[in-house]
């Protein structure tokens, strides 16, 4: 039987090790998913219930497992549902392939009735003519997210390095890269030329390409930078009394590189929550998440400092980042572009984290260094988990939703991988789940889309089918796309060794982010048509296909909830009915910030008693001085 191009694409992504695609059929894919089957669905393919899930499925997947995350979708509408999901992949640097397949224009007529096989119609998959059905210029739409790389496959001896220069670009550039296959070029046989250069198909073990992974061993030494450079940091490090250490994705793998020079600098270390994972919380000095969503201690932590070092980070607030000007600052980063975009620091070092802080290391002077400023930071760390756990138990109506994430955070498995949607559950991630060693974690972190974490977690566990994944995520995002995907989650979870999907649901019936910030931003109080939110039976939704399903009315049923989902042998869905009037709190609010709130809500916010009442509590709890104080409590 001879080779099509359709056959030799899939070979040559098993090659790659590619071992899932994740996607939704279509009739431009028609070519590839007979090879599907020829192949005996090697790669397989994952049927999600969209194609937007679908690309975030193979986020969820690339940056759980480092590896490259593959999604499939047929041209016109299946491409433009792709880009949601290619976008977070390009804004959290993410190395993602899509394979789009096009209709043949011959076979699908024009707008205007022209028939099969007119000659008026073009077959250039790069050509927009006028008016074709399911026409989308296709360069067009993709000239953004793939601007690192993106063609169309027009000739069957092009496939080979089109989809090895695609795959490619995105473990080196860690970016989604795009190819396109006509549905005809896909049944065309395959016949490269016999020679020994185009016949050899490396693959990442081999051409050292894919150092984004950490499981690959590159054959390349990963960038450092100078020695001078080096020095230069040093010396900036070692001449500041109040060090703090910011920490992103860029991070991961240097954890302990991360510790070992927080510890001679006496230095706090702050995360930004796209690196939440790269140190364990249990550390004294960890400060937990940075910026408006984060605690406390990490507000004064940079707000006090003389000196911050920057490793993998981009963060987006400059606000929340030391003053221009009363901080020395060095940056360690693989990225040059993004050097100085919203803090000057005197010495950016590019290169990898990891190595650039194993060579910086041996220059840091810690024996000398005094603890008073290490103390305070400890002191500031213990005395917000105080606060945040006398937060947790004020009463609320019914549920306090910090409440719910406080209750997980000790009952976390070792191996859990965890990811959260975007709302205001992701302000009770941030700040109430401790992360411990083993523990992995992510979510939407730049393009802050809502819809991420049910996908994110079913990626995470074709990623690693032996760890259970929890997916926190708010009734918006779970009305967007979680219930949808609570499909594929019934239909694969046989495919996984631990089969532990658990999927918790904080129903409010609120937009309660979009609410918070027209409070807080706009001084407008709550447009109910926008914001109010559809009373959706989640738990009977997910029983209907065969789930495990909870649903939590009550505080004191929180816990063990938690702990039937993570004890269950399946996929579970727990919803929580938690009160949208808990304010997720910035960490420097003010009374003055918090009386201007409280004057908005009375002018008409139809929750304006249960918000006055729900944020005066919380606040208070910043004010009180010990454990015994915290009185309103329910646990």
């Amino acid at each position: 039987m001879s080779v099509r191009v359709s056959d030799h694409l899939l070979r040559r992504l098993r090659a790659w090790g590619v071992e899932h695609v994740f996607g939704y059929p279509g009739s431009g894919l028609r070519g590839l998913l007979a090879a599907w089957g020829r192949a005996g669905d090697e790669p397989r393919f994952v049927q999600a219930r969209h194609e937007e899930t679908s690309a975030l499925q193979a986020v969820g997947y690339a940056k759980f497992s480092g590896r490259l995350g593959v999604c499939a979708a047929a041209s016109a509408s299946g491409a433009v549902h792709l880009l949601n999901g290619l976008y977070d992949a390009k804004l959290d640097h993410v190395p993602v392939l899509a394979i789009v397949g096009t209709t043949d224009l011959l076979t699908d007529g024009t707008a205007d009735g022209t028939a099969e096989g007119s000659a008026d119609v073009s077959t250039d998959a790069t050509a927009v003519s006028r008016g074709c059905r399911r026409e989308v210029d296709l360069h067009a739409l993709f000239a953004d997210v793939a601007s690192e790389f993106m063609a169309t496959v027009t000739a069957p001896e092009q496939l080979p390095d089109v989809l090895d220069r695609a795959i490619r670009t995105a473990y080196a550039r860690r970016c989604p890269t795009v190819v396109v296959i006509p549905a005809e070029i896909q049944d065309l046989v395959y016949a490269a030329p016999e020679d020994e250069f185009t016949t050899r198909v490396p693959g990442p073990e081999r051409d050292g390409t894919s150092a984004f992974a950490s499981n690959v061993q590159a054959d390349v030494p990963p960038d450092v930078p100078s020695e001078e450079s080096l020095r230069q940091a040093a010396q900036i490090l070692n001449s500041g009394d109040k060090v703090a250490i910011l920490v992103g994705q860029g991070a991961a793998g240097a954890g302990a590189e991360v510790e070992r020079i927080a510890e001679l600098l006496g230095a706090g270390v702050a995360k930004a929550l796209l690196g939440k994972d790269v140190l364990s919380d249990e550390l004294p000095y960890v400060t937990g998440a940075i910026g408006p969503l984060g605690t406390r201690p990490s507000y004064e932590l940079m707000r006090d400092c003389d000196t911050l070092l920057a490793v993998g980070s981009s963060f987006p607030y400059a606000q929340y980042l030391p003053e221009c000007g009363r901080a020395r600052g060095v940056r360690i980063d693989v990225d040059p572009r993004t050097a100085g975009m919203r803090h000057r620091y005197e010495v950016n070092l590019v290169g990898d984290a990891k190595e650039t802080l194993r060579r910086l290391i041996p220059m840091i002077r810690g024996a000398e260094r005094g603890r008073e400023w290490s103390d305070t930071v400890c002191a500031n760390v213990r005395r917000w988990d105080e606060v945040s756990e006398r937060r947790a138990g004020l009463s609320a109506d019914p549920i306090n939703p910090e409440y719910v994430a406080r209750a997980l955070d000790p009952l976390l498995p070792p191996d859990a991988m965890v990811t959260c949607d975007s709302g205001s559950v992701t302000t009770w991630y941030a700040r109430c789940l401790s992360l411990r060693p083993g523990m992995r974690a992510s979510l939407s972190g730049t393009l802050a889309t809502m819809g991420c974490a049910v996908p994110y977690a079913i990626g995470a566990k074709f990623a690693h089918p032996d760890r259970p994944a929890i997916a926190l995520v708010g009734d918006g995002a779970m009305q967007m796309n979680g219930l949808a995907e609570l499909i594929t989650a019934a239909r694969y979870r046989d495919r996984w060794q631990d089969p532990r999907l658990v999927v918790a649901v904080w129903n409010n019936r609120d937009l309660n982010q979009g609410t918070w910030e027209l409070r807080a931003t706009e001084g407008a109080p709550s447009f109910l048509p926008s914001q109010q939110l559809p009373d959706v039976p989640y738990a009977q939704f997910a029983r209907s296909l065969g789930l495990t399903a909870v649903r939590v009315e009550r505080p004191e049923d929180v816990a063990a909830a938690w702990r039937t989902a993570l004890e269950a042998d399946g996929p579970v869905l727990v919803e929580f009915l938690t009160d949208p009037a808990v304010p997720p709190l910035p960490p420097h609010t003010t009374w003055e910030r918090l009386e201007a709130t409280a004057a908005s809500l009375l002018a008409g916010d139809a929750d304006r008693g249960a918000v006055l009442r729900q944020g005066l509590k919380a606040k208070a709890q910043e004010f009180l001085p010990g454990r015994e104080q915290g009185g309103d409590t329910h646990c």
